[in-house]
């Protein structure tokens, strides 16, 4: 397996993982709103994105991150925002390996932390991040606004 960067040139593949992403979160399919959104945050480098590619070239996993602040601590902050990998390939240890790969960008771009939420009902994904090193913020409430 090989995990590096994503490029435009896996956007047609990347695209079909994240429409399956989405939909895993109960929105609908729209293959083509998620190769435009994917093609904004390559073309911009408003985000980091990691593939998971097997040796027959094929995509089957990613993980996407976006650069956030903290103030107080005065350093970037990322956000781990999408996390996915094809359901014929899981329980293969793709996710940790995306994970570490999060991981060594935060250490490289010196930056104090790195953020993630997860539904409270999705189990693979709460068992995961505790394996992985993340802790739970038990102890901060998370509020949202939404724009109507």
């Amino acid at each position: 397996m090989n995990y590096r960067p994503a490029s435009s040139k896996d956007l047609n593949s990347l695209s079909e993982l994240f429409d399956a992403y989405r939909m895993f979160y109960h929105k609908s399919t729209d293959l083509e709103g998620a190769k435009t959104f994917l093609k904004k945050r390559i073309s911009n480098k408003d985000s980091e994105i990691f593939v998971a590619e097997t040796i027959e070239n094929k995509l089957v996993g990613f993980v996407q991150l976006y650069p956030l602040f903290s103030s107080t601590r005065m350093k970037k902050f990322w956000l781990l925002n999408d996390l996915f990998v094809h359901p014929e390939f899981r329980g293969k240890g793709f996710s940790i390996e995306l994970i570490q790969k999060a991981k060594t960008l935060v250490v490289e771009t010196n930056a104090c932390g790195m953020y993630l939420e997860t539904d409270k009902t999705n189990l693979i994904g709460n068992n995961l991040y505790p394996k992985t090193g993340f802790k739970l913020n038990s102890t901060a409430n998370f509020y949202e606004w939404s724009n109507p």
